[in-house]
């Protein structure tokens, strides 16, 4: 055995198909195209979302709405879990860096902390926006806001 009597496995391999050499090669004429119509035409390509003529699916489903590109999400955090949160770690700061080990947000979130629960514990919290309800909530019991 050497490299002159190797073969790929049987199987393995198919031979093209040789199209547009002729009659006898039983590819020509048409050469595979069928007759007629746009496909069988040269430099024929199909645009994306044309459907043989009907009305495309992307112009027959109704259009409503607007999506602002220039909105900021933010994760809601409330500040009774601010509240549950401090009595658990025994805290007294609490950022973003917090509540990001706490699993309550991930590090790529824009924070803010709304009004909902009550809390009891003088804290110092740093996040990007809050509500006015939180904000008086935090001040209340002598605590302070941060926006970052």
């Amino acid at each position: 055995m050497d490299l002159s009597n190797l073969k790929p496995a049987e199987g393995s391999t198919k031979t093209r198909k040789r199209i547009g050499r002729g009659q006898g090669s039983g590819r020509g004429g048409t050469s595979t195209r069928g007759h007629k119509g746009a496909k069988s035409r040269s430099g024929y390509s199909k645009k994306v979302g044309f459907e043989g003529g009907q009305m495309p699916l992307q112009r027959r489903v109704p259009k409503f709405g607007f999506k602002n590109i220039n909105r900021k999400e933010y994760k809601a955090i409330n500040v009774e879990v601010l509240q549950a949160l401090a009595e658990k770690n025994n805290l007294s700061v609490i950022d973003v860096d917090v509540l990001v080990n706490a699993g309550l947000a991930s590090k790529n979130d824009n924070v803010k902390i709304l009004g909902n629960g009550t809390i009891t514990a003088k804290l110092e919290v740093k996040a990007h926006a809050f509500s006015k309800s939180a904000q008086s909530a935090i001040e209340a019991v002598e605590g302070t806001v941060v926006k970052l």
